[in-house]
């Protein structure tokens, strides 16, 4: 080899030295965090952002380490069911009367409450309800078949509910307001999602979320909330305003006079319309059938 040879840098030197040198970049600032040195929860959000960018975690990790983080700033009361979306069973309720409400809600877990809303029984099981239905000699009421309530605070601080969901293997807790009523409930899977994003289960509509409109095999119609009430008149041939709402959601949830919950149903002219799917924050699908068509 000649002197020129030996001392001409290949080409590719400079391509290999990159990667190594940007991984000591931010392994210098994870010892440096871990040396005791002074940093922030910004600080490690940044470096985490990094190396997603640098394709050691994925996006989807990133943003579950994220929600992790951020836990520990809410509160129950940022993340709870309100009072008006929870559904609840009256404790002096019939048998086949409650089991349709647990079959329309699809839950699995029911605050049940005595005459007063605010008083609290217990909680029942619809596993439990099922029992007692079909049982030789059962229970008179459900009243025999409700667990103990646990009563938290709004202000209880997410990561703490967390920690004692898993203790206690409870999965719901009933939120309390500062007078002592009811202000709602929370579930484990209420704080999970904080942490991975929206949990769908078997009750939810396995929608096409780019389809605003999806006819179904019984003649009925999927709807999303969002749909602008021009492409619903469109699509059906109504006459809805859109004057003062622009979604068919607004225009269901203006009707009803509160934010709905999975189940209630309204009739606007020739439209039947019942919420497939909503939380404690808006209406997200709409089971909709053309009265006279079926």
């Amino acid at each position: 080899m000649s002197e020129d040879d030996s001392s001409t840098p290949s080409p590719d030197v400079p391509e290999k030295r990159d990667a190594p040198e940007k991984r000591r970049g931010w392994l210098d600032r994870i010892g440096s965090m871990l040396s005791g040195e002074p940093s922030t929860r910004e600080d490690l959000v940044e470096l985490l952002r990094d190396v997603q960018a640098d394709g050691l975690i994925a996006a989807d990790t990133l943003r579950m380490m994220e929600g992790a983080l951020n836990v520990s700033d809410l509160a129950v009361g940022d993340v709870m069911v309100s009072r008006a979306q929870m559904v609840a069973l009256p404790a002096d309720g019939k048998f086949l009367d409650l089991m349709k409400q647990v079959v329309e809600s699809g839950h699995s877990r029911f605050p049940v409450h005595g005459e007063d809303k605010d008083e609290i029984l217990g909680i029942l099981l619809a596993k439990d309800l099922l029992r007692g239905v079909v049982a030789d000699n059962g229970p008179g009421t459900i009243r025999e078949l409700l667990r103990p309530a646990v009563l938290i605070p709004e202000s209880k601080r997410l990561d703490v509910l967390l920690r004692e969901f898993r203790q206690s293997r409870n999965h719901m807790a009933i939120v309390i307001d500062e007078y002592g009523g009811v202000a709602g409930l929370v579930t484990i899977e209420d704080v999970l999602e904080q942490i991975v994003g929206e949990i769908d289960d078997e009750h939810d509509d396995a929608e096409d979320p780019d389809a605003l409109i999806a006819a179904q095999a019984d003649g009925q119609y999927v709807v999303n909330a969002l749909t602008p009430i021009a492409d619903f008149n469109e699509r059906f041939g109504a006459d809805f305003d859109d004057d003062e709402y622009d979604t068919i959601g607004g225009l269901v949830t203006a009707a009803i006079g509160h934010l709905p919950e999975a189940g209630e149903e309204l009739t606007l002219g020739r439209f039947g319309f019942r919420v497939a799917r909503a939380d404690a924050r808006r209406l997200h699908a709409l089971h909709v059938s053309v009265l006279g068509d079926n």
